[in-house]
């Protein structure tokens, strides 16, 4: 009889050996897994309501090399985004500070705030 490790097949009337938990965990991870759905409520053939569902579960590394790295650049999920944000707010504020101090300043649009402002 041939040996089933050397062949990679079992004998007939066996069950092929199951993975466990976590290495189907580690698989998934490895290639990544994309949920999708769609939630529709309709009455009486109008829309109401629309919700759009897309899962992907994958590592960090596994998502990087799909291009998906948003959590590095939210600073709500990152500190490093949240002190580049603030590093890029405050060198704006400066900036904007120096150009008011220097006279030059008028008339131009708020960094922050977005309104336009006047010293006159």
């Amino acid at each position: 009889m041939i040996d089933p490790e050397l062949t990679g097949r079992t004998p007939l009337g066996t069950a092929p050996p199951t993975a466990n938990l976590a290495e189907i965990l580690e698989r998934v991870l490895d290639k990544g897994i994309v949920i999708a759905g769609d939630i529709k409520i309709d009455l009486l053939d109008i829309e109401l309501l629309t919700i759009r569902l897309r899962l992907f579960v994958a590592s960090v590394d596994t998502a990087r090399r799909a291009g998906i790295d948003w959590w590095e650049t939210d600073p709500a999920l990152s500190s490093r985004a949240a002190r580049d944000a603030l590093a890029e707010e405050n060198a704006q504020l400066r900036s904007r500070l120096e150009a008011l101090e220097s006279g030059n300043g008028a008339g131009e649009l708020s960094a922050v705030g977005g309104e336009e402002r006047s010293d006159g």
